[in-house]
């Protein structure tokens, strides 16, 4: 009902991206649910138990990673924004990354 999780995997070692946090924000800016990777690269749930209709951006601190890794990084962050168009169903967005790229998409 209306949850958010997402999946991290770091592609220039081939597995999971663990210990990279994550902030979700409404469109304006606020806030409203954070979380770090866990072992698995992932963040079962973040933010609130119901996502309302609209767009949202979750922020991952990709350049702090790969600096606890002691690897030169070009983005410091990676920005994903994207849209609920139906708070009833489930989101999950998974992000593949890498020092010098990343791509995302609507998981499931």
């Amino acid at each position: 009902m209306g949850t958010l999780s997402t999946h991290v995997l770091d592609t220039s070692l081939g597995r999971p991206a663990a210990g990279i946090g994550v902030v979700l924000e409404s469109v304006d800016g606020t806030a409203i649910g954070d979380g770090i990777t866990d072992g698995d690269g992932r963040v079962a749930t973040i933010g609130p138990e119901r996502l309302e209709a609209g767009d949202y951006r979750l922020r991952f601190a990709s350049g702090a990673y790969f600096a606890a890794h002691d690897t030169a990084a070009f983005y410091p962050e990676v920005v994903v924004v994207f849209t609920v168009a139906d708070g009833s169903q489930h989101y999950h967005v998974p992000v593949l990354l890498n020092p010098f790229g990343y791509s995302t998409y609507r998981g499931s």
